[in-house]
């Protein structure tokens, strides 16, 4: 169970996330067709999971290695000269994820305290950027399997 979670996270909850978004949002398109009615909560949910979904995807990306990158330059370096900058670019990267998790953990704790709800649900808005440090967490989390797979076979 661990090892499908380890392999398929991403892509299932991103899944679902997005079936929920493509539901909503097409629920709402017949609904203010037929009706010139429109829900507006569903304009509130489609944003913050869209949030979601491109957090997820990109721990995906570098579970996989699957970010774009220039490689000409990269590849024309000697070994050791490649071997600092992947460490360089891995460093860079968790720095800004955790940066990331920071700022979004200072958020959701300050819409923890003053008690945000949003507009259309009702809800505590810390429900929806509870995911940045959580999702920022795992990215750097994959990028460290990544690069500690990618440095152990050589591929760099």
């Amino acid at each position: 169970m661990l090892r499908f979670l380890d392999t398929r996270f991403e892509e299932i909850l991103g899944s679902l996330l997005l079936a929920v978004m493509v539901s909503i949002a097409f629920i709402n398109v017949i609904v203010r067709y037929c009706t010139s009615f429109s829900f507006a909560w569903t304009e509130e949910l489609t944003i913050n999971f869209f949030v979601w979904v491109v957090l997820l995807g990109t721990a995906r990306s570098f579970r996989e290695g699957g970010h774009l990158g220039m490689t000409l330059l990269y590849e024309a370096l000697p070994r050791n000269a490649r071997r600092f900058c992947y460490g360089l670019t891995i460093l860079l990267c968790i720095a800004f994820f955790g940066a990331l998790c920071w700022t979004g953990t200072l958020e959701v704790l300050d819409e923890y305290d003053l008690e945000s709800i949003s507009e259309s649900l009702g809800i505590p808005v810390w429900w929806y950027t509870i995911a940045t440090p959580l999702f920022s967490l795992l990215i750097i989390f994959r990028m460290l399997q990544r690069s500690y797979a990618d440095l152990r076979s050589g591929n760099y």
